[in-house]
């Protein structure tokens, strides 16, 4: 567990120092797989489905506000949707309009949501989007889910009746709206979808918010059991063919991401926990404080050192010795003795090569600079 708080310490002083870039790459990342998906489930329009113009408008939504995302996904979805017929653009326009004024204005810091709901949707794992918004959002998170569920689900309408609408004329014009507004009203599989997640978020942001012991835990697990629940009661009651292993495997999917919402925005020690009781003039305040699991990332020291040039002897004979001044000079020890306290005799002998002089010097008679030399290069 130490390992995992130190990964997370590391990871967020990195995405503090370098927020700046950071958050840019997640916009683009997030846009690019936005525009990618709409472009691969539709793609009516073939110019717009094109690596070039996702690439572009990633990059363009990278710098500006979540909103441009959630604005510019509307308008590619709608010039696919023109492209397959001008009343079916009009009726995706008039859906649109509709739950910005309705509800997504009430909800714009949540404009995310509303993208990757049916982003997850497509992809098969709609289910993480319920639990992760009631750990990190608010009640009112529901209406952000619900409005991106009504999307997808206009969008799949969109695409499984592409091939009646394309044979149907330009005079037809009103069987093609009534086509499309028919399967969005009569699709009790949206309903039951839509009230599913509506009741998880609110049941998750509940239990997340008590104060009993692994609250945010208690709130994954339950959330995905109910929404679990929720969905195969629909199926049965209205008959809306949803796969139960579909269900099972985005409920286990929906705790996972839970659990790793849960490690970065809430990882206490309960073991730890301590309830503290205090007063006022007016009131008795009852506190249950539960310590944060941190742990302080480990830093490096790195101790530059310079090493001195120094001047080195090997003594022993026939060693050569480099002294300053860039010579070499082959000192060879004549004598010895075995104790200094005695004063033995030492003779020395230095053969210098560039002059061809031989110096000898006796460790007992030598004078005082000539004995210091020897200190100092032996």
């Amino acid at each position: 567990m130490t390992g995992l708080l130190e990964i997370r310490e590391k990871l967020k002083l990195i995405y503090s120092k370098n927020e700046a870039f950071i958050l840019p790459i997640i916009k683009f990342v997030l846009a690019f797989i936005v525009f990618g998906t709409i472009n691969s489930k539709m793609g009516y329009m073939t110019k717009l489905d094109n690596m070039t113009v996702v690439l572009i408008a990633a990059l363009l939504c990278s710098f500006m506000p979540n909103g441009c995302i959630v604005f510019l996904a509307a308008l590619l979805s709608l010039a696919h949707m023109y492209a397959l017929s001008l009343e079916v653009a009009l009726v995706g326009l008039v859906c649109y309009v509709l739950l910005f004024l309705l509800f997504l204005r009430f909800t714009s810091k949540e404009a995310v949501a509303v993208v990757l709901t049916p982003v997850l949707c497509m992809l098969k794992v709609p289910y993480v989007m319920p639990v992760a918004m009631g750990l990190i959002g608010t009640p009112s998170s529901a209406v952000s889910v619900g409005c991106g569920t009504v999307v997808y689900f206009l969008l799949q309408n969109v695409i499984l009746n592409a091939s009646t609408i394309n044979t149907l004329g330009d005079e037809e014009a009103t069987a093609k709206i009534r086509l499309l507004v028919d399967a969005m009203l009569n699709s009790k599989e949206m309903l039951v979808m839509v009230a599913a997640f509506t009741i998880t978020v609110v049941v998750v942001y509940l239990l997340r918010r008590m104060s009993i012991d692994y609250s945010w835990t208690i709130a994954i697990v339950a959330g995905a059991m109910l929404n679990l629940v929720l969905l195969l009661v629909g199926d049965l009651i209205y008959d809306t063919n949803v796969s139960v292993l579909e269900v099972l495997l985005g409920a286990l999917v929906a705790v996972a991401a839970g659990k790793v919402i849960e490690f970065f925005r809430f990882c206490v020690d309960y073991s730890r926990t301590e309830k503290v009781q205090f007063e006022d003039d007016e009131y008795y305040y009852y506190v249950k404080a539960i310590p944060k699991m941190t742990v302080t990332a480990p830093t490096k020291t790195v101790k530059k050192i310079n090493a001195q040039t120094r001047s080195t002897a090997t003594v022993g004979r026939g060693a050569q010795t480099p002294v300053s001044g860039g010579r070499m000079v082959t000192t060879e020890r004549t004598g010895y003795r075995d104790d200094k306290r005695n004063q033995g005799a030492y003779n020395y002998r230095r053969d210098a090569r560039n002059s061809g002089r031989s110096v000898t010097i006796n460790s007992n008679n030598a004078p005082k600079d000539a004995t210091d030399d020897y200190e100092e290069l032996f």
